[in-house]
């Protein structure tokens, strides 16, 4: 961040930096200028136990730059942190996202007499842009964009330069970078809570693409046209920055949990003539591909399954990084592919959308990022209103990417006939009555969740089993469990569990089923007795009137009401998300912060 007057930004880029705690890190480092000269503290840890080390700001000067790191290349230490240094200590980089031919670069550089301190892939670019500048006549940017050409992988950079005293260079790739405007200042993040409490204007800065911020004016430039200024025009973010806050909740995840049912009345009213639209394109094209990646890939298994059941589309639901090898070569211009991401920015899940793109499929994101990079790829946008979403795990942001496959289902399945005006009305009927449902649950469900995570919480593992669209569900009910109580949880298709995993049945071995009264519940209940036969505790999430299923049962998580079976997961992930977080609680873990993972929220 850069001002126009005297304010001390050190503080601004600690309390930045704390808004940001929920991404994950393992340590942290500020840079400023003052009187022309750069000033860097970074160590190990936690943003207030180093504060309370060394003191980040008090750090002169009313620009810096400022960072969180995530160990990837080295291990945790001082040297490791960001920001990084030249040789001259005269400039400094922060940087998002992994250098993957640093190596060659590394050792291009030793050869010229430069030394290298940290066992970073960042440490890179301060040397590649110190080279630069040696060159005659060479300004920043142009030794920045020099650098930045002669890099492999992603990257989302902030560079200070001593004889640049009021100008930050930011630049992106394939990793996300958000510029606030305001007043007084710039700013410029990875994340829009960051400034948001400081500015709700925004600009997105698109793939490569360098930005020069100065306190009054920010100047952006493709990297491939340096010398032509981009127009663009800055959007209102929506959402407030107390939005962003917990609301007087202990954690984010239970405030998102609890936000669930607001959430998808909001994405319940998303345009139709807009679903209606993206039905049609899908009903004239001969392939369809959902791609995803972690949680949105569980809904995409869900939406995979509605498309197959209510419009007769055939398609297949493909895991982002593995949707290259699988399909790459059968993906063309007759095809769609549908990409659902959180944050609009997964990785793998952008690569493989830019590669169904080059080869001529139309791209229809879900998402719930304005601007994001995955929506400016994309021929239709369904942007699901969840609303900021701040907890790692994912929550809120599933059940309304639910949400956007029944209601794009429904029109699919209504303009191919395979539902008539009829059935759709009485579907629409029961979808506008799932947040009723959500929050019946939610609070009905509560203190019963908190008991069984009292009892189950010390166990080391968990099978959880589902047939038919919910195989979906307990895949997502398993996931929660492990990211963030670190308990081994693993999910099947109920059918398959006496394949290998029954093998694994001992005495209290605690079995999750989700059991809703479809046409899969005397198979279902096969499964159940086959558990039960070897001594497994049974948790079963079942609805209110299923009596079969609740005396099978030895722990019951109830559904209030009737849910067609392809509204389901909305439904029954719900105590599952409560059950993992309560774990996370009991065993004494953070579950806004669960450990090697990390999170994007840029726009929404």
């Amino acid at each position: 961040m850069v001002f126009n007057d005297n304010t001390q930004v050190a503080p601004l880029l600690k309390d930045s930096l704390k808004r940001l705690e929920y991404r994950g890190y393992d340590s942290v480092g500020l840079a400023t200028i003052s009187e022309g000269k750069i000033y860097i503290k970074k160590d190990k840890g936690k943003i207030d136990e180093v504060e309370e080390r060394i003191t980040l700001t008090d750090l002169p000067g009313n620009i810096g730059i400022a960072h969180t790191r995530w160990a990837t290349h080295g291990g945790v230490t001082k040297l490791n942190a960001h920001p990084h240094h030249c040789c001259t200590n005269k400039l400094a980089v922060v940087h998002n996202g992994i250098i993957s031919n640093f190596l060659d670069l590394q050792e291009e550089i030793e050869e010229m007499g430069h030394k290298f301190i940290s066992e970073c892939d960042t440490e890179v670019l301060p040397h590649l842009i110190e080279i630069n500048l040696r060159k005659r006549k060479t300004k920043l940017k142009e030794a920045v964009i020099r650098a930045l050409k002669r890099v492999h992988g992603e990257y989302a950079v902030a560079i200070l330069h001593e004889d640049y005293p009021q100008q930050i260079i930011v630049a992106r790739k394939d990793s996300p970078l958000v510029i606030g405007i305001g007043s007084n200042a710039v700013f410029a993040a990875s994340d829009i809570p960051a400034f948001l409490h400081l500015t709700n204007q925004a600009l997105i800065l698109e793939d490569e693409e360098i930005a020069v911020l100065t306190p009054n004016r920010v100047e952006i430039y493709k990297l491939s046209d340096p010398n032509t200024i981009i127009p663009r025009e800055p959007i209102t973010i929506q959402w407030t920055s107390e939005m962003a806050q917990k609301g007087g909740m202990p954690h984010f995840m239970l405030k998102e949990i609890h936000e669930q049912p607001r959430a998808i009345r909001n994405t319940l009213l998303i345009d139709p003539e807009n679903i209606i639209d993206i039905a049609k394109m899908i009903n004239n094209t001969k392939n369809v591909f959902i791609t995803a990646a972690g949680t949105s890939f569980h809904a995409g298994l869900a939406g995979s399954y509605i498309f197959n059941n209510l419009t007769k589309t055939n398609n297949r639901a493909l895991i982002s990084s593995e949707f290259i090898d699988n399909v790459g070569n059968i993906i063309d211009d007759d095809s769609v592919v549908l990409g659902v991401s959180q944050s609009g920015e997964s990785m793998d899940t952008l690569t493989a959308l830019k590669f169904a793109k080059k080869a001529g499929a139309k791209i229809i994101s879900i998402t719930n990022v304005v601007g994001s990079s995955i929506t400016r790829l994309s021929d239709h946008i369904i942007n699901t209103q969840a609303g900021p979403e701040i907890g790692v795990a994912a929550t809120k942001t599933f059940v309304v990417q639910l949400i956007a496959f029944c209601m794009l289902g429904m029109q699919l399945g209504k303009i191919k006939g395979a539902i008539d005006q009829s059935e759709f009305r009485d579907l629409k009927h029961h979808l506008d009555f799932l947040p009723d449902i959500v929050q019946k649950i939610i609070i009905n469900q509560e203190e019963n969740i908190k008991i069984a995570a009292d009892q189950f919480s010390k166990k080391d593992n968990f099978l959880y089993l589902g047939r038919g669209i919910n195989t979906a569900t307990a895949s997502e009910g398993a996931l929660k469990l492990k990211e963030i109580s670190y308990i081994h949880a693993e999910s099947y298709p109920a059918g398959e569990s006496k394949h290998g995993p029954i093998a694994l049945i001992e005495p209290d071995f605690p079995v999750v089923f989700v059991a809703p009264p479809d046409d899969t519940q005397e198979r279902l209940i096969t499964n159940i007795m086959e558990m039960k036969a070897r001594g497994a505790k049974i948790i079963s999430v079942v609805e209110i009137d299923d009596l079969k299923i609740q005396k099978l049962s030895d722990i019951k998580f109830i559904i209030p009401s009737k849910v067609p079976n392809i509204f389901t997961p909305v439904a029954y992930i719900v105590p599952l998300q409560m059950f993992a977080y309560f774990s996370a609680i009991k065993r004494g873990f953070d579950p806004d912060k669960p450990r090697n993972l990390a999170k994007t929220v840029t726009v929404h």
